[in-house]
């Protein structure tokens, strides 16, 4: 049995048309990853979600309370809990840093905590807040705020 050169030295002789063709490869590879950075970065500034305008200080201040601002979360299946009222700080025996004063009196108030947002900003403005309901021993409802919108 005869062997040729190419199985018995290990090696394949490459011809001109295989390299340009792996060149070609290379770049149509190279044109699709440009392109698809490109279209990420060009759809993350298309599509930014309400609520991600809003100037912050370098001390974490909003720069404006107006009506119509929403600061905060955007993810309402975690913060799915909402009330709406005039924010006033100070809790209930330790529950709660501040207070939505709503309509019917002291029993209708909601107690609030946030670690997202700096909730002392909004005192003395009619707010929506979304978040979660916490269980509390004091406090008829007391609430981890996630989300928050100046309504008046």
């Amino acid at each position: 049995m005869e062997r040729n050169q190419e199985t018995t030295t290990g090696f394949h002789q490459f011809n001109e048309n295989s390299s340009a063709s792996a060149g070609k490869i290379a770049i149509f590879f190279a044109i699709i990853i440009v392109l698809a950075i490109g279209t990420g970065f060009v759809l993350s500034k298309v599509n930014k979600p309400a609520g991600q305008n809003v100037a912050v200080s370098a001390s974490g201040k909003v720069s404006s309370t107006a009506k119509g601002t929403i600061v905060g979360s955007n993810d309402l299946s975690t913060f799915k809990d909402t009330a709406t009222g005039v924010l006033q700080a100070g809790g209930i025996e330790g529950e709660g840093q501040y207070h939505l004063v709503r309509s019917g009196g002291d029993s209708q108030n909601v107690y609030l905590t946030s670690s997202i947002v700096d909730l002392s900003q909004f005192i003395g403005k009619k707010i929506k807040v979304n978040g979660q309901t916490q269980a509390a021993k004091h406090a008829g409802w007391l609430m981890d705020v996630g989300r928050v919108e100046v309504v008046e």
